[in-house]
């Protein structure tokens, strides 16, 4: 028996190595805190329609830690108010008949949400992320949004509007899951629908 491994173990440590090669790059992007994209998973069910956002806070206010003056608390209040108007910002398919029931916002640097993140995600949410206390300038921001529906299943798309309203905001990257299946869609300014099917 030869101590040289075979050209088939050779060729099969090549493939295995490149495989690797390409999947780490696009794993470690999945969690990439990159300015001017947020990730938006949204869930169709037979009466409701969910849209849960990650995104860095700069997207959404131009900085990424607690204010610092009056003017950048007025634009944190801003934010929060059309967050919390959700149904100006995502406007579901007529079809399905959907209102909005519930916005929740969760960032620990803003104090928002903080009575209701305790233990919820179970990272990055310890005692130096309260407001004034951010270790870092790569605050994030979580939005979980629920529409109830009276036919969501006949939802086809949701017209986007974040990039009106937020436009440092330059691409969004969906999954969604729905009756017609589970895929991805990346939105951008000049394509704000979201296809619900495929």
């Amino acid at each position: 028996m030869s101590a040289f491994p075979s050209r088939h173990a050779v060729r099969a440590l090549a493939l295995l190595t490149t495989a690797l090669a390409l999947a780490l790059p696009s794993l470690a992007q999945q969690h990439a805190h990159t300015h001017g994209r947020l990730s938006m998973d949204v869930a169709v069910d037979a009466q409701t329609l969910t849209l849960t956002i990650e995104s860095p806070l700069d997207g959404f206010l131009g900085f990424e830690r607690a204010p610092r003056n009056d003017a950048e608390r007025q634009r944190v209040s801003d934010m929060v108010a059309r967050l919390n108007a959700a149904d100006q910002l995502f406007l579901p398919d007529p079809a399905a008949a959907c209102t909005l029931s519930k916005v929740t916002l969760h960032s620990a640097v803003l104090g928002l949400g903080e009575e209701n993140k305790e233990g919820v995600h179970g990272q990055g949410h310890g005692h130096d992320d309260k407001p004034g206390h951010a270790k870092d300038e790569h605050a994030d921001i979580d939005i979980d949004i629920v529409f109830n529906c009276a036919q969501a299943p006949q939802a086809r798309h949701v017209d986007v509007k974040l990039f009106e309203a937020f436009p440092r905001i330059r691409a969004i990257d969906a999954q969604v899951a729905s009756p017609q299946g589970q895929f991805k869609r990346t939105l951008r300014p000049n394509a704000p629908r979201l296809q619900l099917g495929r």
